[in-house]
């Protein structure tokens, strides 16, 4: 399939590598030189203009750092994308800017998938990131043949918008599991027990899980949140910001969000 792609970063890199690598042809944004000549490293074509991208692409994907960037792009990238192609997010944010979005592009006939991922580069490099995909059953088909080149596996979990919430109950309690340990630890130590000792006990325990892992093996709690503070941090206020609105709050959890996110 023709593959329009936004955002080949840190996350969208090796999902453009392994979209040419499975055959389909990609053309991705490049803003200067130097990023044209990555894109083409990865085996895509580059192009300089999001427009470009787009350009008589089956499937666009955009995987851009912020909510804030989503809305300020894909209204162009709307009007210029073919009657009849799919747009996948893959940017996490809030469930209200993917259905805005989807009801511009259905007056041309284009379907709108948000499909936050749940899982890092690497997860991407290998094929076994998580998708989280909201959209018509229609179109989230025409779109898996596209996001399965990295994806797996790909869920589609309701209509536009709802990939972001399940998204967002992922990151809530990944984040509070962060604070979980990062309270043990201070327990730990009070107990006198050193931290990278417990760590490691821990993950042989029935406290063990994905949070816990990725804490033992980076060496400490707080070396951990400052890993992956920024990219925590973003989506907590997400989450935040969309409970905010609707009139809901996140009880236990916050205090423990707290503790994810000093």
């Amino acid at each position: 399939m023709r593959v329009g792609f936004i955002g080949a970063g840190r996350m969208g890199a090796p999902m453009v590598r392994r979209l040419a690598e499975a055959g389909h042809q990609v053309q991705a944004l490049g803003r200067d030189d130097e990023k044209r000549a990555a894109v083409a490293e990865l085996g895509a074509q580059p192009v300089d203009s999001a427009a470009a991208a787009v350009a008589g692409a089956d499937v666009t994907i955009v995987c851009v750092f912020t909510d804030d960037q989503v809305r300020e792009l894909c209204p162009g990238l709307i009007d210029a994308m073919p009657a009849g192609s799919v747009l996948v997010l893959h940017t996490t944010g809030s469930p209200r800017t993917a259905e805005t979005l989807a009801e511009r592009a259905a007056a041309r006939d284009i379907s709108v998938i948000d499909a936050p991922v749940s899982g890092g580069p690497h997860d991407i490099a290998a094929g076994t990131v998580t998708v989280f995909a909201g959209g018509d059953e229609s179109a989230v088909a025409r779109a898996r043949e596209v996001v399965q080149s990295y994806a797996d596996p790909v869920l589609h979990v309701g209509p536009v918008g709802a990939g972001q919430r399940v998204k967002l109950v992922n990151n809530a309690l990944f984040a509070a599991q962060i604070g979980v340990v990062a309270e043990g630890v201070r327990l730990g130590d009070r107990l006198g027990i050193e931290e990278a000792t417990l760590l490691t006990a821990l993950t042989h325990g029935s406290a063990a899980s994905r949070a816990l892992g990725g804490i033992a093996a980076t060496g400490s709690a707080d070396a951990f949140i400052a890993r992956v503070g920024e990219f925590i941090g973003k989506d907590v206020a997400v989450v935040r910001q969309t409970v905010s609105e609707l009139d809901g709050d996140l009880g236990q959890l916050e205090s423990l969000l707290d503790a994810a996110t000093k």
